[in-house]
């Protein structure tokens, strides 16, 4: 079978105005944070000292603003989804700027608090934004359109580090947060220019909405929580604790997996648009499962390198956690939802990465993959028991709306 009768063509004309100024935004956030990503690590142990358990003590502190989000973002509602962008985008870029001036644990704490509430309260509004850009046979394509933009940002950051790192090895990493930070602050600008209609519905958004009928999307988004930190900082903070890794090693590694995502981001959107989020979700959580159990059973610093890439490309269909909710809920129900989806989402990634840093000395970095497997594990069945309601008239039925 072709690939334009398996994915549909017509990628082009997707393309409008605020999908363009969109896209240059979320590059200018993903190419900042690209810039300073992958000296992230190498920052917390070699700069600060942290160790491997302060590490995700860390993580979890940071996580406690995206508990908070659903009330925030009942208080911001009213607000144009632009300026909410803007308004995350420089909370993020300030708050990582900071991380320049900070010398101890206790500073490295509070602007990572600062920055967080600039990244959470972006979260929900990515998915929003692209969901509001597109037809209902196009979403999953342009969420993967505007991950692959991501990556290619991500690309251009890391390599800039990969290069500036190797030739300049005594640079301060400090000054990586100041550069990156100062990108992010840019992309507030293109945000800005955004339609001030863009995501706006005709019947009245409602600030808090938790509905019963969406049980199945809070479960599914508390179990991504309860692993992304595992899949994403944990990954790296191995290579670098347990195998030594500097930052012109990490740095090519997230910038190969940046690459791979760039390239099969768009087809895997097209996947959740063809084949639906159920089999997309669940054939995703069953490839963590095994690199998991890979990451706890294999010494190999190569072959977990590799395990790693595996693990990113695979969480790319978590786009269809979003795409899934615009299929549950009304247009005008879907960003409260969304951002209800982030609070639920972040009870779990504050506990577990804070859990992890306790168990650590007593399990290892083995027995935290293997607790994450079974997690990832049990995210499957659930999965699997996605169905689409039928439109039917809505029903009074329990909700927080204010």
């Amino acid at each position: 079978m072709r690939i334009q009768r398996l994915f549909g063509n017509g990628m082009a004309s997707l393309w409008t105005r605020d999908l363009a100024l969109t896209a240059t935004a979320v590059f200018m956030m993903r190419f900042g944070e690209g810039i300073l990503g992958g000296a992230r690590m190498n920052f917390f142990v070699d700069t600060i000292g942290l160790t491997g358990g302060q590490v995700l003590w860390l993580e979890g502190i940071r996580e406690i603003p995206g508990v908070l989000l659903v009330f925030i973002a009942a208080l911001t509602m009213h607000l144009p989804l632009s300026w909410r962008a803007a308004a995350s985008a420089a909370i993020l870029g300030l708050g990582f700027m900071a991380h320049a001036l900070v010398g101890s644990y206790t500073g490295l704490l509070a602007v990572a608090v600062i920055a967080s509430f600039g990244l959470h309260g972006y979260q929900p509004i990515h998915p929003a934004l692209g969901i509001s850009l597109a037809t209902e046979s196009t979403r999953g394509r342009v969420l993967g359109m505007l991950t692959s933009v991501s990556s290619l940002a991500s690309i251009v950051g890391m390599g800039i580090l990969a290069l500036a790192s190797n030739l300049m090895r005594n640079l301060s990493l400090r000054w990586y947060y100041v550069i990156g930070g100062a990108m992010i602050l840019v992309s507030v600008y293109f945000f800005l220019r955004l339609s001030r209609d863009l995501g706006a519905t005709q019947a009245k958004q409602p600030r808090l909405v938790f509905r019963r009928r969406h049980w199945l999307y809070y479960v599914l988004t508390f179990f991504e929580g309860s692993r992304k930190e595992v899949l994403g900082s944990f990954c790296t903070l191995v290579l670098v604790e347990q195998f030594g890794w500097k930052v012109w090693q990490l740095s090519p590694l997230l910038a190969i997996t940046a690459v791979l995502s760039m390239l099969l981001a768009p087809a895997l959107g097209m996947l959740v648009d063809r084949f639906g989020a159920r089999w997309t979700l669940a054939s995703s959580y069953a490839v963590l499962v095994l690199a998991c159990i890979g990451y706890a059973v294999i010494p190999n610093a190569m072959i977990l390198a590799g395990l790693y890439a595996i693990m990113r490309l695979a969480q790319i269909l978590n786009l269809g956690l979003s795409v899934y909710v615009r299929q549950i809920a009304p247009p005008e129900e879907m960003t409260p939802t969304l951002s209800a989806g982030v609070s639920v989402n972040h009870v779990s990634s504050v506990a577990m990465p804070l859990l992890f840093g306790a168990l650590t000395p007593i399990i290892g970095y083995s027995g935290v993959y293997l607790m994450s497997a079974v997690i990832i594990a049990i995210s499957v069945v659930f999965a699997l028991a996605m169905r689409i309601p039928t439109p039917r008239e809505p029903s009074p039925e329990a909700a927080l709306a204010g």
